[in-house]
């Protein structure tokens, strides 16, 4: 009798499973939170393996901005299409003017401690955008561990085998570079380059570390509204550079889907759950037809504690049901909504 009960348990789940609506199959995966394991006393006499070393002189590019002062970023790149406020202490400087190239960097005090670029143009050596996880990883040795050795304190960023072959770390001179990977294809979507202060800041791995643990200033309330609107644009920005890349046409901004999509989002961060269906506004196109948006087709992406909008895209790029929605050709408008560490993505093609 027992053996009968699961069985028609597990029927009953692969039932749910198939028969789930279309929009509500695009986007359950979110990021987890970030597991910091505190402090330990041990972890300078553990065996610490470290990712390839290269010269400082190989930072080219992108890279070589990190450290420089906000007058030599303007000297180069001139004035940024926009600024952005970022939860980390800096502010982006947005340069995107051309569809195989985009740049964001992250200016504070006066210096760049960051920079985010993607597109074959975009000059990020030696890393080139496309090229292959096998052979970057064949000649800089991908490690599971990276130790950064900051001021009083050591920290070990850990990294799951998931983790190794999406978004790997390495060192730079005295870079960090975040490679993001897009695992369907094996090739390389975009780069972050950090500082060690804000790579500790953002921790965007699992750590363990031994001293003080940095951490980003406290933002008003006006502050986290300004770093959503901004992350909103890099979303959207973001994605159209991915649809670019496979051929797609850009999806337009709009503005009511990108009011259904915040309240979404805000939604799921004040009531504690993740979702494509809240409990009191009902599924997309519940809210889509509540929001008085005209639409045949809509889509939904949702993701929640990636360290800002660019990582969710390149989440939503490696999970096959986003990645689906993100590719879907027959959309032709984006409305996104940002609340904190919450994102949605809603996808319409209009009438």
């Amino acid at each position: 009798m027992r053996g009968l009960f699961i069985l028609l348990f597990v029927a009953f789940c692969l039932y749910l499973f198939v028969n789930v609506e279309p929009q509500q199959l695009e986007g359950l995966l979110g990021n987890q939170p970030h597991t910091e394991m505190g402090e330990s006393n041990n972890v300078e006499e553990q065996a610490v393996i470290q990712p390839k070393i290269q010269s400082s002189d190989t930072a080219e590019g992108v890279a070589s901005f990190i450290g420089k002062s906000v007058s030599e970023l303007l000297d180069t790149y001139g004035e940024p299409k926009r600024k952005d406020l970022s939860a980390y202490d800096y502010v982006w400087y947005i340069y995107h003017d051309h569809p195989a190239e985009y740049v964001q960097f992250g200016v504070e005090d006066g210096k760049v401690v960051t920079a985010f670029s993607t597109g074959e143009a975009s000059n990020n050596n030696p890393f080139q955008i496309g090229t292959s996880y096998d052979s970057l990883n064949k000649e800089w040795s991908f490690a599971d561990s990276v130790t950064v050795l900051y001021e009083e304190g050591s920290y070990r960023f850990e990294m799951k085998e998931e983790e190794l072959q999406t978004r790997p770390l390495v060192l730079l001179g005295d870079v960090y570079a975040q490679l993001y990977f897009d695992s369907f294809d094996k090739t390389l979507s975009s780069v972050r380059y950090l500082n060690a202060e804000t790579l500790i800041k953002q921790r965007p791995y699992e750590l363990v570390y031994k001293g003080p643990l940095l951490d980003p200033k406290e933002l008003s309330p006006e502050e986290w509204a300004a770093v959503e609107a901004g992350a909103e644009q890099q979303i959207i920005d973001f994605t159209n550079m991915i649809r670019n890349r496979f051929e797609l046409a850009p999806v337009q901004w709009h503005e009511e889907t990108a009011d259904v999509a915040f309240m979404h989002s805000k939604d799921m961060n004040e009531s504690d759950y993740f979702s494509h269906t809240s409990p009191t506004a009902g599924s997309l196109s519940d809210r889509l037809t509540a929001g008085d948006v005209p639409f045949q087709y809509a889509g939904e992406n949702i993701a929640a504690q990636y360290v800002d909008g660019i990582a969710a895209v390149e989440g939503w790029l490696n999970s096959e049901g986003h990645r689906k929605t993100l590719l879907n050709e027959r959309f032709t408008h984006l409305g996104v909504g940002v609340n904190e560490k919450y994102y949605t993505q809603n996808f319409i093609e209009t009438w």
